[in-house]
């Protein structure tokens, strides 16, 4: 197919490049339209005769594929491609790919972003400092909340994928002991990482706890009343992962009840939170709008992907594929 001929379509582009970043490597392949956002009702009308199709959260439901007998490939802006009728483009043959692991790192390091808030409280502090309350005091120092050192603490992860595993060696460098539950053998894993006998021991034996595995039908409310009893008073949660993870009632009676300390959360079951969201504004939870992936260097690393994906589409050898 010539380049004139190639139209490619990016449904929702707005949270990948809101500006910041150039599309001018993907429009070299073809004739781009670029959408910041798309309802699900316009979803036909702006993909019709679009053999390539974009989202990063746009629903491409059956109905809408069954619409758009031009489309072959679909290319997921995202890890996750639940928002793709998989089943529905494998019948129309349409190749369908994500990008995997753009934002390891960057996730990672939001972990710690959330951990050394609940330690050392910098914005608390600095807003102490900044509205005189410290100019009152009769000392030197001044605190009012604990401060928490991490070396020899035990950080429990779940999941020990990639950012799991970035994870693990930021928590060992700060002489973190690290507890493990994965399917990994405990051959398998680095110096410095024990394996879990069960989720149970992770909750139990650990002083922050990690969520980095998948969401399906069966860690759907891995974290749950149950399990949040389980945990040390002085305790953390921290979840980047997906917010269906938790069971958010329930982490907000545990906080307001004090079994664990506090929690550190990037992702919630429905974004932009609806009102009455059982987290919001409970004490000692930490929520950030789903920003650990959104990094400068993550999203450039996202979209150079995207591209390779598409040209390996059309030179004929897919990478990436959930289905080809």
């Amino acid at each position: 197919m010539m380049k004139e001929d190639l139209k490619i379509v990016v449904l929702d582009g707005y949270t990948l490049n809101p500006g910041d970043l150039s599309w001018k490597d993907l429009e070299a392949l073809g004739t781009v339209k670029i959408y910041d956002r798309t309802h699900p009702g316009e979803v036909v009308e702006r993909a019709t005769g679009a053999q390539i199709v974009l989202t990063n959260k746009t629903v491409l439901d059956g109905e809408a594929l069954s619409q758009l007998p031009d489309l072959k490939y679909i290319g997921v802006l995202a890890t996750g491609y639940n928002v793709v009728n998989l089943e529905a483009a494998r019948r129309q043959g349409i190749t369908v790919t994500n990008i995997p692991a753009y934002s390891t790192d960057s996730v990672a390091q939001m972990v710690f972003a959330h951990l050394l808030n609940i330690t050392q409280r910098v914005g608390h502090y600095a807003e102490e400092v900044a509205s005189g309350h410290w100019t009152k005091q009769a000392d030197f120092s001044y605190w009012n909340t604990p401060l928490v050192e991490l070396a020899g603490k035990t950080l429990g992860v779940i999941g020990l994928g990639h950012t799991g595993m970035a994870t693990a060696r930021i928590a060992l460098a700060f002489g973190m002991q690290v507890l493990a539950y994965t399917s990994k053998s405990a051959a398998e894993l680095p110096a410095g990482i024990r394996k879990a006998d069960s989720l149970e021991q992770v909750f139990s034996d650990s002083n922050v706890v990690s969520l980095h595995c998948p969401l399906t039908e069966t860690t759907k409310n891995l974290v749950n009343m149950e399990r949040l009893k389980l945990m040390k008073r002085e305790a953390v949660l921290i979840n980047t992962g997906r917010g269906g993870l938790v069971n958010e009632t329930d982490l907000a009676e545990a906080l307001e009840k004090g079994l664990l300390a506090a929690a550190g959360v990037d992702v919630l079951s429905s974004e932009p939170p609806v009102p009455g969201h059982p987290l919001v504004g409970v004490k000692n939870c930490f929520i950030t709008p789903h920003i650990a992936w959104a990094t400068l260097e993550a999203r450039q690393r996202l979209m150079g992907q995207a591209v390779r994906n598409i040209e390996a589409f059309l030179s004929g050898q897919p990478i990436n594929t959930v289905i080809s």
